[in-house]
């Protein structure tokens, strides 16, 4: 396998053996200053793919770690692109500034070009660390706390739904396929691996704050049983002046529609002896927005989701549909994966007709960064406010409009879960 250069103090990384995942795995911990329940650490053991993990050793001591997940991504148009989920990143504070990052991230990408993967994401811990290789901000998380005593959602009208309790755990193969179905309507979307489908209800006691085991609510259509939506949460009992002060802790609602949806978030704002809801994970769109009866008592917050590196240019542009007609020449610099760096005519008939992209030499129309195309790849981040930021240029007029229009998609991309 062919690499670039790397920088010549840099220590260099190596593929991880099977047998080393015990003392890998506690370089991350240090490097994070956090220590995993054991129930935790086994599930991350479970899916690690050891083939996609590296490794940096100084002697015998490991000092650096890098893996990735193999997922497919929604794209707008509702392709699922495959794309490497980089995870557990770290280095010990002993060998910081030392290259050992830079030389972690370079194997990577070299490794995941030569996959073909067009497409590498991941969450950040330390945003401000990433857009020197390429990655981009591309999807937010809303998070909110709802004042249940003053806010609240209406009952689906009718009878339709039927609200019933379930087993997060016996429950989870009917709740995976209607996630998986959600998938493709969605851009920013994981399409997971068999194994993926129990993260969401891992629930060891050890990290549960007081709170109860995790619970799981399905709505189902009462004429046959058919699956709509799922709620899963945890609740804690509080008093406060001889009152209810307890609080509901949503790890994840989805629904295939507006009924479903309604009567979930109803069920969970109607809890006996609680007062507040929290969420800290749901779309920028949601619906809850505009379901709920004052907006004002979500109490919203915002905090960065997915962030987005296009490994292979092209490939990547031409996988995507376009919300309007775009005909444009972008200019992209990247300097740590020169393949992509020049001219790409970018061009399609609108939202309903595939793209095309391959280089040029015409006169480039926007000019940009490797990081500011990962931005705008999912349709959340505007091409023009980049470009009041000074990180996008408008090299013929009207250009910046055009891709505006174009990027964007109806639905706010969204990340469901870290990994």
């Amino acid at each position: 396998m062919t690499h670039l250069p790397q920088e010549q103090n840099a220590l260099a990384p190596r593929p991880l053996r099977a047998a080393e995942w015990d003392r890998w795995y506690d370089t991350l911990e240090t490097a994070f200053g956090s220590v995993e329940s054991p129930e935790r650490r086994a599930q991350w053991q479970a899916l690690t793919e050891v083939d996609r993990s590296l490794a940096v050793w100084d002697g015998e001591v490991p000092v650096g770690a890098a893996g990735a997940f193999s997922f497919g991504l929604a794209v707008p148009g509702g392709a699922v692109l495959p794309a490497a989920g980089v995870t557990m990143v770290g280095v010990l504070p002993t060998h910081r500034r030392r290259g050992v990052l830079t030389a972690l991230m370079r194997h990577q990408l070299d490794e995941v070009h030569e996959r073909g993967e067009s497409l590498a994401v991941l969450t950040a811990s330390e945003p401000a660390i990433y857009g020197r290789y390429g990655y981009g901000l591309a999807t937010w998380k809303l998070g909110v706390r709802i004042d249940r005593a003053r806010a609240r959602v209406a009952r689906p009208a009718g009878d339709r739904i039927r609200l019933r309790l379930a087993d997060p755990t016996e429950s989870l193969a009917a709740c995976e396929r209607l996630y998986a179905a959600q998938v493709p309507l969605r851009p920013g979307m994981l399409a997971r691996r068999p194994g993926w489908e129990r993260v969401p209800v891992l629930d060891p006691p050890a990290e549960r704050g007081g709170q109860t085991a995790l619970q799981c609510v399905l709505a189902e259509d009462r004429a046959d049983g058919t699956l709509l939506g799922y709620a899963r949460y945890s609740a804690g009992v509080d008093w406060e002046h001889g009152g209810p002060a307890g609080e509901v802790r949503v790890r994840e609602v989805t629904a295939a529609g507006p009924e479903g949806r309604a009567a979930l978030w109803n069920y969970l704002l109607e809890l006996d002896l609680t007062d507040t809801v929290v969420a800290a994970n749901l779309p920028v769109d949601d619906p809850l927005l505009h379901l709920v009866s004052d907006p004002r008592r979500l109490r919203p917050s915002l905090s960065d989701g997915l962030f987005v590196r296009l490994v292979e240019v092209g490939d990547a542009l031409r996988s995507r549909h376009y919300a309007a007609p775009v005909d444009l020449v972008l200019e992209v610099e990247d300097a740590f994966c020169p393949w992509n760096t020049g001219r790409w005519h970018l061009h399609s008939a609108g939202p309903e007709h595939p793209a095309a992209c391959e280089p040029t030499d015409a006169p480039a129309d926007l000019a940009l960064s490797a990081r500011e195309l990962g931005a705008v790849y999912l349709g959340g981040c505007s091409p023009a406010a980049l470009a009041g930021a000074g990180l996008v240029r408008e090299l013929r007029p009207g250009a910046l409009a055009r891709a505006a229009a174009a990027f964007g998609w109806p639905v706010a991309p969204w990340l469901p879960h870290g990994f």
